[in-house]
């Protein structure tokens, strides 16, 4: 928008059009009008390169970019998805344009060209076509790859991804039923861990088999299903969308839904009646020890009927959970999540030998989930430790691993976790982690009053800095 787009116009009644994009352009890019025009100008490219980094870099914070004649060639952004096009474009103008999408990224198998032009006709026809002189100079199987039919690729990518599935699941053990597959993923307590990357594994082939299914939902006769096997790929996908929310909750694993993108969790909406749906919300924004502690023995009913009704996969499933939190916060706290531990190893010993009925070996794991989720809120505290940093340091102070102090000695524990609670707020500078400089500050104040409490009691610095580096309270 320059003065030379404006020149020579009536300034009469209203604005001609001219005038009006010049307005337009003028109030849309205020900010890059406060100079000359010259200088303006300069600006202007500054503000296209600008859009276009946000749109390949920061696809979440710019999702619409309209052009006009631009970015058919040396534009390259994998995130994008779909191209609307509404202008008329022909060989290779077109063929550019298509490439825009064609890029894979990140849970994205294609892109969708949308086509308001009916240009896709005359292309298929010309593509039919490989001696046409719009594709003279281009290799016949260069051609045949351009376009595909979509339902084809769809139901292709369906059986490759179902055949995936179930080559997985044949490897879990006869019958194969809840208990089979909750000891093939998850394992025993010491398992649960090794057993991480066969979960990940159904997490990840649950999810594109989803996806394949959610791509032809609506045109499954039409991609060459008959109606049998319409209803049989639907409750495959109801059971393994089962299968991976209770093996997820069995091993409290945490599934990011945001790689379920809206359109397809529409789709799995309206299509798999999965028996879970009702309770997910409860899941998808609170673990099941988050929710113990909130509801208590009621955050049960809201486990799938499968697991609820089973006493052994309800125990292993807050088992898991537990230890799973256990091993999460116990940076936070070692000695307080470590004698939880304990008490965690003692209780699924008595339950794996029966020692102990069902109903009270509930009431002991659902106390213990609440004590882990309040994160050290129970237990016998002086007074004056209050917050959850202090509590931390007077609980390791006393540990071998830290100090050779006694722990029988609350009082002189109290006494030295506060004056170096005190210390670290009064040295510690905004974003002091990683900051070598920062932390170096910390670490010698820490010296200095164990230093000054302790004298020449053996103290491991290094544990008790890496512990304080730990509490989001510093």
């Amino acid at each position: 928008p320059t003065s030379d787009a404006i020149k020579g116009e009536e300034t009469g009644e209203g604005l001609t059009e001219r005038l009006l994009k010049y307005d337009v352009y003028r109030k849309m890019l205020a900010a890059h009008f406060n100079q000359s025009e010259d200088e303006a100008a300069g600006k202007i490219g500054r503000f296209e390169q600008e859009v276009k980094g946000r749109f390949v870099n920061e696809p979440g914070q710019m999702k619409l970019l309209i052009v006009v004649d631009k970015l058919l060639t040396g534009f390259d952004a994998p995130s994008a998805t779909y191209l609307y096009i509404d202008k008329h474009m022909q060989d290779h103008g077109l063929f550019q344009a298509i490439c825009r999408i064609n890029r894979l990224d990140e849970d994205k198998e294609y892109g969708y060209v949308i086509d308001y032009k009916d240009l896709f006709r005359s292309l298929k026809a010309s593509i039919t076509d490989y001696t046409g002189e719009a594709f003279a100079d281009y290799d016949k199987e260069d051609v045949a790859g351009l376009l595909k039919d979509r339902l084809e690729q769809g139901k292709s990518r369906l059986e490759e991804t179902r055949e995936q599935m179930k080559a997985l699941c044949e490897r879990v053990d006869p019958p194969r039923d809840q208990n089979a597959y909750r000891r093939f993923f998850c394992g025993t307590d010491p398992e649960l861990e090794a057993n991480k990357q066969r979960r990940v594994t159904l997490y990840d082939r649950t999810r594109a088999f989803l996806r394949a299914y959610a791509n032809v939902a609506n045109e499954m006769e039409a991609a060459g299903y008959s109606d049998t096997e319409v209803q049989e790929i639907k409750a495959e996908a109801t059971y393994y969308e089962n299968l991976r929310q209770e093996i997820q909750l069995a091993s409290a694993d945490y599934v990011d839904l945001k790689a379920y993108e809206p359109a397809m969790r529409h789709l799995l909406d309206t299509y798999i009646r999965a028996e879970e749906s009702r309770t997910l919300t409860a899941f998808e924004n609170m673990t099941l020890v988050e929710l113990i502690v909130e509801q208590g023995r009621t955050a049960l009913d809201l486990l799938p009927e499968s697991v609820r009704n089973n006493e052994v996969a309800t125990a292993e499933t807050i088992e898991n959970n537990v230890r799973q939190v256990i091993v999460e916060k116990s940076p936070e706290n070692p000695k307080y999540y470590e004698d939880l531990s304990k008490v965690l190893d003692a209780l699924i010993l008595k339950r794996r030998h029966e020692a102990m009925d069902y109903e009270a070996y509930l009431a002991e794991i659902l106390a213990l989930a609440e004590k882990i989720g309040k994160s050290g809120a129970h237990g016998a505290y002086p007074s004056e430790i209050r917050t959850q940093a202090q509590r931390a340091l007077f609980d390791n102070i006393g540990t071998s691993n830290v100090s050779g102090l006694q722990e029988d000695d609350p009082a002189r524990r109290a006494e030295i976790a506060l004056a170096l609670h005190e210390t670290i707020h009064t040295v510690r500078r905004d974003d002091w982690r990683g900051h070598t400089l920062k932390e170096r500050e910390v670490r010698r104040a820490i010296e200095k009053v164990v230093q000054t409490k302790l004298g020449d009691n053996t103290v491991n610095i290094d544990v008790l800095f890496e512990l304080v580096k730990n509490q989001d309270e510093y």
